[in-house]
């Protein structure tokens, strides 16, 4: 400081000055002063003096500068360190600069950049997500699909796993008419699998469907999710099942059961009940046959896989049913509308799902190689001229079934799958046959001539599971989509003028 008590050049002079015009402020207080208060935020102008000025009366202390960006340690130990005599030593002023990197134009004022529009940079880093957020690609979904990203929080929903199903429920009731209860249980994602089953009335469409599905051999059956033949049930001949039941497990597979097809259970209950039948149809029979009709066409369509349970073999009205309701079946759109998909079926604008030909409750002697062999060349036979993709998806001789047999020893091998009798009397006479005369065989379990019936469903299980999943329409389908997809076709095979004129030469 000069003697008339202007300030010295070095501190408050044009250089000083030019430093501060680049957007930065110093904040000079006096020493002690609490920096975590209110005067932290407040901004300090030092007013420049005058030339000719007058200092004022009484002693001028320098102040010393303090950098509010100082560690409070800092702060202590430079409070140490001043000397004795009570002059406070002047520190070299670090000048904090501000990166331009928060929207702030140059130029804008300090009061105008001091409130930023969207949050703070502190906020932006500190509030990360606890979770990875993913981002969905909707393939497929017309307009939504041109956007390239989503919303974080969108994304987040998406993947929140869906409600688990307890117990299956009505997709289709016993009057034929669609039900959307089954939208709940939906997600929008694409990676999914539908299997539907069809068969005649007693073969086991439930329980096998259940044990596919959610439940194990060991449980009790009146807590399969679909509900199979109870006894008295089976005591007068009926049918458990009606219409089309829904079930979607946490793998996102889709099972679809039915009623059985041409039920004789059914007619009775329409002759002896005197129920009125729709004025397109005369007989009874003719109803209960379309009927079935209107189911298969329509698992034709929407199913990856379709299951053909039987109970022996073989029902040839079996094999005419299933190529009468191939006949039937609604058209698939074409794929070639569409440049960028693909139908994923060998007849391009016609799909046609997976067949398997499941053989429920058979005998030991069915597993014969012998006999094995002969069921595979009669199916061949019956369905050569179908279209239905009723091989090269599913083999037995792949699950180590048959251990000697080769891969050459069927020709032409169909996807059928034989599945044992599911209760174990059989075992326990062997045993107790054996331990009269030969104690010792007493030990040693039974022989079946097949594995286990747990081993034989975890195998089918695989197998379907691993079907190739082929595209339902010309377009990708989430399971939404595939809803609403199905309910369309399920109003079309009811209005379908070509099973109204089948219906017609019935009768």
């Amino acid at each position: 400081m000069s003697e008339s008590g202007h300030s010295q050049p070095g501190m408050y002079g044009p250089g000083r000055r030019r430093r501060r015009r680049r957007g930065e402020r110093d904040i000079i207080g006096p020493p002690g002063q609490n920096l975590s208060g209110p005067s932290r935020e407040r901004d300090y102008q030092p007013r420049e003096r005058r030339d000719g000025s007058e200092d004022p009366p009484g002693p001028l202390i320098q102040k010393t500068p303090i950098i509010l960006a100082k560690p409070p340690g800092e702060r202590a130990k430079t409070s140490q360190s001043t000397p004795a005599s009570g002059v406070p030593v002047i520190e070299k002023p670090i000048m904090l600069m501000k990166a331009r990197d928060d929207g702030t134009k140059p130029g804008t004022p300090p009061e105008t950049a001091a409130q930023p529009s969207g949050p703070s940079k502190i906020e932006r880093e500190g509030q990360r997500p606890t979770q990875p957020v993913y981002q969905i690609q909707n393939r497929g979904m017309g307009s939504s699909a041109s956007s390239s990203t989503v919303d974080p929080m969108v994304g987040q929903a998406k993947l929140v796993p869906a409600e688990k199903m307890k117990h299956s429920i009505k997709l289709v009731d016993d009057q034929m008419n669609w039900c959307d209860s089954a939208m709940e249980y939906l997600r929008h994602q694409t990676d999914m699998l539908v299997v539907g089953v069809i068969g005649l009335q007693g073969t086991g469409k439930s329980t096998v469907m259940s044990l596919l599905s959610a439940n194990t051999p060991e449980e009790d059956q009146r807590g399969y999710v679909f509900r199979a033949q109870t006894q008295e049930i089976k005591e007068r001949a009926g049918n458990q099942s009606t219409g089309i039941d829904f079930f979607i497990t946490q793998e996102r597979v889709i099972f679809l059961d039915t009623q059985p097809i041409l039920s004789p259970s059914s007619l009775d209950h329409l002759i002896n009940n005197d129920r009125k039948l729709p004025p397109e149809y005369n007989l009874p029979s003719t109803y209960v046959e379309m009927q079935s009709l209107q189911i298969a066409a329509f698992l034709f369509t929407v199913c990856h896989v379709v299951i053909v349970v039987q109970d022996w073999f073989t029902d040839l009205n079996l094999y005419r049913f299933l190529q009468t309701a191939e006949m039937l079946k609604p058209s698939t759109p074409s794929a070639s509308s569409d440049s960028s998909g693909s139908s994923g079926n060998d007849d391009g604008a016609e799909y046609y799902p997976h067949i398997v030909f499941l053989q429920n409750k058979t005998r030991r002697e069915d597993f014969c190689p012998r006999n094995f062999k002969n069921m595979h060349v009669v199916v061949d036979k019956l369905m050569s001229h179908s279209h239905l993709k009723y091989k090269g998806s599913l083999s037995m001789l792949d699950c180590n079934i048959f251990p000697g047999l080769g891969q050459d020893f069927l020709p032409t091998e169909v996807n059928m799958f034989l599945l044992p009798v599911q209760e174990s009397d059989g075992e326990d006479q062997l045993n107790k046959a054996g331990s009269g005369t030969y104690p010792l065989f007493s030990l040693l379990p039974g022989y079946r001539g097949h594995p286990s019936f747990s081993t034989m469903v975890f195998k089918l299980r695989s197998q379907i599971l691993a079907m190739p999943r082929c595209q339902l329409s010309h377009t990708i389908l989430t399971e939404k989509n595939w809803f609403h997809y199905a309910a369309r076709i399920w109003d079309g095979v009811k209005k379908s003028s070509a099973l109204s004129e089948y219906s017609r030469l019935l009768c």
